[in-house]
Parts: C-alpha cells; structure tokens; sequence
C-alpha cells in the first residue's frame, strides 16, 4: 500500500523533503532577507543559530538552523541534576548501571504499559554501546507512557538523535520547530537538543526509540537500484513554524535535559516554544513506513537485509553503519528454487528487532509479539525457527504476499551491542526458552551419499580411491 491507512487524521500541515533546506514563518516577514544574523531582527525578534554538526564540516555533511525567536533559548537559571537515583542511561563509567556483554540469543515478551508516567519518566534503556559522552555509539529504548507532558515543561537530549518508532498509541509532539502528530507505522526524528512536549491525544503510548549518539540519520546510497526506491525523500515531513506567547515573566516553566543519560532541570519565565520563523537543514522529520518502496529479488536467493534500509548512519568506515533502520513491510515474494524466509546466518553486525503490529514472516507461534523485541548480537546464530523452516522447505513456490497487516523493524549496528539491567532482569520480560523452542528443536536432515557420488575423499576421515587427502564431500 502506497500511504498508510490511519486511524487518527492527521491535524497539522508540513514542508516535504529529506536533507532539504527549509525556510518557515508563523507570522509572515519574520525571516530577515538577505542575512541570517541582522542587527536588528524583524518584529523585536532574537536571533539564534542551531547547529547540530561542526562549523567546519563539510557542506554536503553541514547541519544548521537559525532560529528567530521572542527570547533565546539560552535565558533560564541553571541546571540542577534531578532523580539521581532513579534517572539513569548511560552505563558503565557514567553511571550505576552496567552493560551485561553476552553472546545468548535474547527475545523478549511485550513490554507493559504504563499510565502512571509521562513522556520523560517512560524512557528505559534495554540496550546499547558507546558512550554520548564520547559521541559514540548508540543506545535502544523502550517507551511506555499514559499521562501528557505538563504544559509548563519541555525537554531535550543532548547525547544525541531520536529515532521514535512508535507501537501503540499516538504522539502529538510539539517541537520549537513547528508541530509533529506520529501514529503507528510511522517515525519521526528528533535531533540532538531540539526542545519538545510530548502529549498523548488517543491515551497510553508505547514503541521504540533508537538514540544516535555518532553523526546523523541519512537515507542509503542506492546504487544499481538507481535514483528512486527505498524511502523516497519527497515522502518525509518537516514542520512549519508555530509558536505561543507567553513572556510576563508570570508563569514558571521547566526545561529538562538529558545530559550523559542522567536528567538535569531548570527554571525559566517563559515559554520554550516561542520560535516565530526558522531556516535551515537541522529539524525534526516523520515519514509514513506505508510509502517504503521495497526492492526485492524476482529470480532466485533472498537478498540481504540491507535491501530494506530507511535509514542510516554510517560509521567512519565507509558502507559500516553505527545504525541502520530496516524494516520489513507487507511485500510480494516470486523467488524460484529459494528458501524464502531469512537464512541462518551468524552476523558481523547486532541486530535488535521489534514488531510494531501483526505477524514477522519468520517466526511462526507466538513468541515473537507486538511490543517483543529480539536481540542478536555479534556472531549470534540465529534464523528461521524449526516450523519455520520446516514449511519453507517444503511450501509451493508459487508467488504470495507476505507480511500482509505486520510490520516488523530491525536496528542493525557494527557495534557489540551490551544489555542493561533493566532489559535483563528488571523489566521480566527475557524469554528463557527462546533457544529452545526456536532452534533446539531442529532435526537432521543430511543423507551420506554412495560412494561413487564422492570426488578426492570421503567423510570421516577415511582415504577414498582418488587421493590422500582427507576433505569434506563433493556433490555432482
């Protein structure tokens, strides 16, 4: 399907393009001409310049926005650290908690809802490596909330990029930028140390969150696939400028701050979002799964995973991704002589998957759900499990539509991908008997061949008549 059929309308109008430099006003001729940076800004307004690379990196990688605003960003008291014994995502050297570094096949149940807690509070690392400290690496979140953001509180990170999968539920999320509604089945990005509020209009919410501590999310090269497929930039969805008032100095707001993965707080007179006009390349984005143009093989083999990227964000090795955004949507499969789920395979890469609605093609019973998520870490074996396999090899090759009402994702990482307490043993969701009801129960299926059937040796060990040398049968 070309455009996801949505449950809630969409309220709000947006700027389309991936990467694109957009220019927005709330109140028209609040963009200066000709300057970014004017003596005077129109309307009594305060420039701002958001820069979310190095002033000196290169132009086709460069990322900024100036913003023009009623008050800068920069006039609240100071920081305060804030539930220092409860708030924690970073660990290791930062914090109290540990990365568990394990080779186990990981599966987890659906994690709870939680409608006691807002946006901030429903934030519970599961995994992750690197260091934001550093700015590097990653870190792979669970969200679970059922109580709005209070009006009088907005929040960023500054150790790195959103990437917001969201399962269940609706986000109304309002950015400095301009205003973003995220249902399921889509995404949005919300780069490092844009200030937001989170509301939930349809009640509890619950997803996923990748947070790019390295560089920035960037559609994949395409290749031989050519100049259009995959996500196509004209489908993502930027903001236009929208913002309130409120600068008496009569109502006191908070701004919290994810800093190293521990929470910091202050204290200002006036509202966050107070953003008239903005231009620029560096703002937050949605785009609909249902628009994914798959690209896939119609002669034989199944293709890597890699062939269903959204996003990505490479590492400095170039085609090493520090996070790839896969997904795997409803699509045709027409592959002859082709064992067509995923193979077993063991991967250079860590793979944490989720399942955001229906059934993954590749599991069958209910172990992998809605709101589960698997991890596979470095060298991990893992693939399709036993009745899996079992029906593919023996099913009729005809073409047939896969995935029909599912979507399932994978954030895929060259990182060795660690686990924390909660996600181990705090949240009780680990499946204890993944490996042995996906796997162990396998059956051999190998039949040795007649001699005759051997070339320069036979299993075993045993000399065959054409050589000394012992190696593994040949089949002709």
């Amino acid at each position: 399907m070309p455009v996801t059929d949505f449950k809630v309308a969409e309220k709000y109008k947006y700027q389309n393009g991936f990467g694109c430099y957009h220019e927005t006003e709330a109140v028209e001729g609040a963009l200066p001409v000709g300057s970014n940076n004017p003596q005077k800004a129109p309307f009594g307004l305060y420039n701002e310049k958001l820069s979310g690379t190095a002033f000196t990196a290169p132009r086709s990688e460069n990322q900024q926005t100036w913003l023009y605003r009623i008050l800068p960003a920069s006039a609240h008291a100071p920081f305060e650290a804030r539930e220092t014994s409860t708030f924690d995502t970073n660990p290791g050297i930062h914090g109290k908690e540990r990365w568990h570094q394990i080779p186990n096949q990981l599966r987890w149940d659906p994690f709870d809802m939680d409608e006691t807690v807002d946006w901030v509070h429903s934030l519970h690392l599961v995994a992750g490596a690197g260091d934001p400290t550093m700015k590097s690496g990653l870190g792979m979140f669970i969200f679970a909330a059922g109580k709005d953001m209070s009006p009088l509180e907005a929040f960023y990170s500054a150790d790195g990029d959103f990437l917001i999968v969201p399962q269940h539920g609706v986000l109304d999320i309002q950015t400095e930028l301009g205003r973003l509604l995220v249902r399921p089945n889509e995404i949005c990005v919300i780069p490092r140390g844009i200030r937001y509020r989170v509301t939930l209009p349809e009640g509890p919410v619950r997803g996923y969150i990748l947070e790019l501590y390295q560089g920035q999310f960037h559609l994949p090269d395409l290749g031989p696939i050519g100049s259009n497929g995959l996500a196509n930039a004209r489908d993502f969805q930027a903001p236009i400028a929208s913002f309130d008032e409120d600068h008496e100095g009569n109502t006191e707001y908070t701004l919290l701050a994810k800093f190293s993965g521990h929470l910091f707080a202050a204290k200002q007179k006036h509202t966050p979002f107070d953003v008239v006009a903005w231009h620029g390349n560096y703002y937050p984005y949605k785009y609909d799964l249902g628009r994914f143009n798959t690209i896939g093989s119609i002669s034989y083999d199944h293709p890597d995973p890699s062939i269903f990227t959204v996003l990505t964000a490479q590492s400095d090795h170039p085609g090493t991704a520090i996070a790839d955004f896969v997904i795997f949507p409803p699509r045709w499969l027409v592959a002859e002589d082709t064992f067509r789920p995923p193979w077993f395979h063991r991967n250079t890469m860590s793979e944490f998957m989720g399942l955001i609605g229906g059934q993954y093609d590749a599991k069958t019973g209910g172990g992998f759900q809605p709101a589960g998520a698997s991890l596979h870490n470095v060298m991990s074996a893992h693939g399709p499990d036993a009745s899996t396999h079992e029906k593919a090899s023996n099913a009729d090759l005809k073409p047939m539509k896969v995935g029909e009402g599912s979507m399932a994702f994978m954030f895929e990482s060259s990182l060795m991908v660690g686990v924390t307490e909660w996600g181990l043993k705090k949240c009780a969701k680990v499946q204890e008997d993944y490996n042995a009801e996906s796997w162990e129960p396998l059956k051999p299926h190998f039949k040795r061949p007649n001699p005759d059937k051997l070339i320069n040796g036979v299993s075993n060990g045993v000399k065959g008549e054409a050589g000394d040398k012992t190696q593994l049968p040949h089949y002709t």
